[in-house]
């Protein structure tokens, strides 16, 4: 990547027909392959409640714990659109959202904050526009209100549906907006969104219409050990490897093939005194 991506170059892109390539990151090496694969943007997200930490959702993940690990993120791509993702704690009110959006652009240098808001939140989102914060609403699925596993499913999957989400895109762009993020719709609806706004618009999985996508980075290196949702391509299968990998490491110890010669420090030896004849 030759330069920092801005909120003026994903435009740029949607413009000309361009998609972007966005992800998940929580730290500072992933973030760095990201920055050397060409990823226009990342987004240190909630998801690392259930990725990393092991809940059953996502609800849990402190604020203090996703600011850390985003100035990680950035500090290992100064040059993408890097999101901070508004964690449930921030939800109370909107000055608790909006000290949240603080912190992650000022303390992390996040370019910007994603919130999972419905027309219910748009005097919040238009309060963060007006301090100048880069607003992403997220809508559709809105994890952060699913309290069981089984809740995570499909929304506006029918015409009562997408009006409803066609009326909550207006509604929060028109508060103030940047950008939309639609999660888990199926393509008409992202496409019904698309034609009422001139946003840059993000699926995770939401078909083909939007301008750029986004999934969870550890779904689609195969890193996880549940099933990725199916708009996840698994382009690889790291968990294995990582198995077999310790495997090998337990293997080496038990046999007592590690530490070899060539993981050992030598001693340094000593100079020979000189001797005269």
């Amino acid at each position: 990547m030759s330069q920092r991506i801005t909120l003026q170059t994903l435009g740029e892109l949607k413009s000309a027909g361009r998609k972007f390539a966005m992800l998940t990151a929580y730290d500072f090496p992933t973030a760095q392959a990201a920055q050397q694969a060409g990823v226009h943007a990342l987004l240190v997200g909630d998801s690392m409640g259930t990725v990393l930490l092991g809940h059953t959702s996502t609800r849990g993940v402190p604020l203090n714990l996703m600011v850390i690990l985003a100035e990680a993120v950035r500090r290992g791509a100064p040059d993408v659109f890097l999101v901070g993702d508004l964690p449930h704690e921030t939800m109370q009110s909107c000055e608790t959202l909006c000290a949240g959006a603080r912190r992650f652009t000022r303390e992390a240098g996040c370019d910007a904050v994603k919130v999972e808001a419905g027309i219910e939140h748009v005097a919040w989102i238009a309060e963060l526009a007006r301090g100048g914060v880069c607003v992403i609403a997220h809508i559709g699925l809105r994890p952060q209100s699913v309290l069981s596993p089984d809740g995570y499913r499909a929304q506006a999957r029918d015409a009562d549906g997408v009006l409803r989400l066609v009326d909550d895109a207006r509604a929060l762009v028109d508060a103030g907006a940047a950008m939309l993020l639609i999660e888990a719709v199926p393509p008409d609806a992202s496409a019904a969104v698309l034609r009422e706004v001139s946003v840059p618009v993000i699926g995770c999985g939401a078909g083909p219409a939007c301008d750029g996508h986004v999934v969870v980075t550890e779904d689609m290196l195969g890193l996880t050990t549940v099933r990725p949702p199916r708009f996840v391509p698994v382009h690889a299968a790291l968990g294995a490897e990582r198995s077999a990998a310790m495997r090998r490491w337990v293997e080496e110890i038990e046999a007592g093939t590690y530490p070899g010669p060539q993981h050992l420090y030598p001693m340094r030896t000593a100079p020979q005194p000189q001797t005269t004849t």
